[in-house]
């Protein structure tokens, strides 16, 4: 029996979001989900980190997206996104070994950069 918490039909624990598969609008896979970022105040989901690229670690990046970006799709059985790749390539990003102080200045340069407010999907 797996250690993880089971999901529900609506809600599913944080453990089992990360590695899930991220797919851009075409279905072409992206990357994976590496991190939910919340806000400890309000609980809040303010933004996601994906893992993209890579092989052993090398030619990995990490790459912070707005929550609201994320739908699941259940055909992909993963999570898809409407942001195109170069737009996600010229965000806020960063290697494995390079991260960033996760701070409000920072949640607000990856809200900014993708003009979208932090906060959970509506269910």
């Amino acid at each position: 029996m797996s250690d993880k918490a089971p999901a529900t039909s609506r809600l599913i624990a944080s453990d089992r979001v990360e590695g899930t598969p991220v797919f851009d609008r075409d279905g072409g896979r992206i990357g994976k989900v590496h991190a939910l970022m919340i806000d400890k105040h309000s609980g809040i989901v303010a933004f996601v980190v994906i893992s993209t690229g890579g092989f052993l670690g090398l030619g990995q990046a990490y790459h912070s997206l707005p929550w609201s970006a994320f739908r699941y799709d259940p055909a992909l059985e993963g999570y898809a996104i409407q942001i195109d790749k170069q737009l996600i390539e010229g965000g806020p990003s960063f290697r494995p070994d390079t991260a960033p102080v996760f701070d409000e200045a920072y949640g607000k340069r990856v809200t900014d950069y993708y003009q979208s407010p932090p906060g959970a999907v509506s269910l």
